[in-house]
């Protein structure tokens, strides 16, 4: 195995000098990116072309925007309800943009990988959650070896609805922890305890799923090293296979919900890096690979398998071992990927009911991508995946002499190399173990919309 998979180094100095604000790539290029002009009719018809040539294989992705109660941090498109009569309603929309898109597609719809995201999906009743599977099995085949998750808020759940997700098809749960601290839970509005987690991955366990993964969040406010450190300790108790450790935004002008949190309990950018380090370290020691951004796995976990293989990608759920696969999406502010196109729906309920009331899709803006943007975003998925890119390959597959074509780019890198960041080679590009942590600033100096605005004030800080 190369040695680049087995290393990671954290060097706070070169974090400090390089630390900028930076979009995470779920996509390229960026939401930021996308237009009107891109719009509901120019989905169907890449919906329609799926047919032509080697089809990729299905994935799909449905959003469900209620949560009981808000947590002052987030930054996701949520709705803050007790009333399942607004879920309700969603779900017959649901259904509707369900059959719209499905009947968009000629020949197969199967479907090897679901996610359902939020919000919180488990907002859903059990006979809400049935009927939602019951819609989409209607309207594709999952297959039998597929990849379904779902992600979870052990604080509305227990073993009975984690029983039925079983039974519903879900192999893969993602738990949102955040912080175990009680101090920390109380500032952002989401008191959850050690017991209520174990009981839903234990749940998990005994239901076969295959792959847990719980996430926190560090830079929250009156969090510091030894309050996390103990939430560690409970987290490497629990065993999860995957790992995913967020660094928290602070940007209230966008997120109305990050206006209740005290600016004077944030820790300190010094005191954040030095949490982060700890997380690294606790996890490193404790076997788990680190796989890249703010993910890791246990090494038999197949995020870390796919990656070894340099089978890992990344999309909007973050990262994935289905390369290849076209997206499609559902529910509001959801994004679809389909061929050489990104698709996104409107974000309003409203929005989305008018539509589909009108028999349309509801999408709003989108791109299609040019050859330059399919170029650099195979660049960056290397990148950001496998922490080195085969120019030669570049060369063969885009038609390209890349030293000529990023003439601009590998000066930068230079500066890059320089500080340790990476090697240039004479075919490859190699991001070294202490920039690894780095990869979305090395990343960054592809994204040709970023180079030519060099407007990064949007984004959140890379560390």
């Amino acid at each position: 195995m190369n040695a680049i998979f087995q290393e990671l180094v954290f060097d706070p100095e070169l974090i400090r000098r390089f630390d900028v604000n930076g979009p995470r790539y779920t996509s390229y290029p960026t939401a930021d990116r996308f237009t009107e002009a891109f719009d509901a009719e120019a989905y169907r018809r890449w919906l329609g072309q799926r047919a032509t040539g080697a089809r990729r294989p299905l994935s799909l992705y449905v959003h469900i925007p209620f949560c009981n109660t808000i947590c002052y941090y987030c930054a996701c498109n949520k709705i803050i309800t007790k009333d399942h009569g607004r879920s309700a309603k969603y779900l017959k929309y649901l259904d509707k943009e369900l059959a719209l898109q499905s009947g968009c597609l000629t020949g197969d719809h199967d479907v090897v990988q679901l996610h359902w995201g939020g919000g919180t999906p488990t907002f859903l009743s059990h006979d809400e959650m049935r009927q939602l599977m019951a819609s989409i099995r209607r309207h594709f085949r999952l297959l039998p070896d597929g990849e379904y998750s779902i992600e979870v808020d052990p604080r509305k759940v227990d073993e009975a609805t984690v029983a039925l997700l079983g039974e519903l098809g879900f192999n893969r749960m993602s738990l949102g922890v955040q912080d175990f601290d009680d101090a920390v839970q109380r500032a952002v509005n989401r008191v959850q305890t050690i017991e209520e987690t174990e009981t839903v991955l234990r749940a998990a366990r005994a239901n076969g799923f295959t792959s847990i993964s719980v996430d926190l969040i560090y830079g929250l406010p009156k969090q510091n090293a030894i309050s996390f450190n103990r939430t560690l300790e409970e987290v490497l108790r629990l065993s999860p296979d995957r790992l995913s450790i967020y660094n928290y935004a602070h940007l209230p002008s966008l997120f109305k919900p990050q206006r209740r949190i005290a600016e004077a309990e944030l820790p300190s950018a010094d005191a954040k890096l030095h949490i982060l380090q700890l997380a690294i370290r606790r996890l490193t020691e404790a076997g788990y690979v680190y796989i890249g951004m703010d993910h890791f796995a246990k090494p038999d976990d197949e995020l870390a398998v796919a990656q070894r293989q340099s089978r890992l990608h990344r999309n909007f759920q973050g990262y994935s071992t289905h390369a290849e696969c076209d997206m499609m999406s559902f529910g509001i502010s959801s994004i679809s990927k389909v061929g050489p196109t990104y698709a996104q729906n409107v974000k309003t309920l409203d929005e989305y009911y008018d539509c589909l009331d009108a028999d349309k899709l509801p999408v709003y803006r989108g791109i299609e991508l040019t050859p330059d943007d399919l170029l650099r975003r195979a660049i960056i998925q290397d990148l950001m995946c496998h922490f080195e890119l085969s120019t030669e390959a570049l060369e063969v597959a885009h038609l390209i002499d890349f030293q000529r074509y990023f003439a601009a780019e590998i000066a930068d890198l230079r500066e890059m190399e320089k500080g340790g960041l990476l090697t240039l080679e004479e075919k490859w590009i190699r991001v070294q173990p202490r920039g690894r942590m780095l990869v979305r600033v090395i990343a960054m100096v592809f994204d040709r919309y970023l180079r030519a605005a060099r407007q990064q004030a949007r984004y959140s800080k890379v560390i």
